[in-house]
């Protein structure tokens, strides 16, 4: 953001009773041109040192600098951390968990789990059967 878009902003939330200083004489400046000067002065270049010397400047390997940014695979490390700590929660715990992050709409719902209806046994034996057949049709 610029200073001149941050210096109109600062305006519109002026209180209304406010006198508005013209901008030339804003923070005691003389001139647009000081502040040009006192960019100048903290801009000094250090005595101690030239940059456009390569005295003291130190070479570096560019094989070095590959294995200093070379990925590292931290996969051995993080599987020892997972299988240290073997702690599992119980499953009412994790049951509020889950529905905790669950949303609430109808989509995010797990499907309700009907109970499976066991097949019935037959009352009647194959004893029976044989009597009922025997009285039923007269077969010996």
């Amino acid at each position: 953001m610029s200073a001149s878009l941050l210096r109109r902003g600062l305006e519109l939330l002026e209180p209304p009773g406010r006198v508005k200083v013209p901008p030339g004489l804003q923070r005691g400046r003389a001139s647009p041109r000081a502040a040009g000067a006192a960019r100048r002065r903290k801009r000094a270049p250090d005595p101690g040192r030239n940059k456009a010397t390569v005295k003291g400047r130190v070479v570096k390997s560019a094989i070095e600098e590959y294995h200093k940014k070379k990925p590292v695979n931290h996969l051995r490390e993080n599987l020892q951390y997972m299988l240290k700590g073997r702690l599992v929660a119980d499953k009412a715990v994790t049951e509020q968990v889950l529905a905790q992050n669950r949303g609430r709409k109808s989509k995010d719902q797990p499907p309700e789990k009907t109970e499976k209806k066991k097949p019935k046994g037959t009352v009647f034996t194959e004893e029976d059967f044989r009597k009922f057949e025997r009285e039923y049709f007269g077969v010996p």
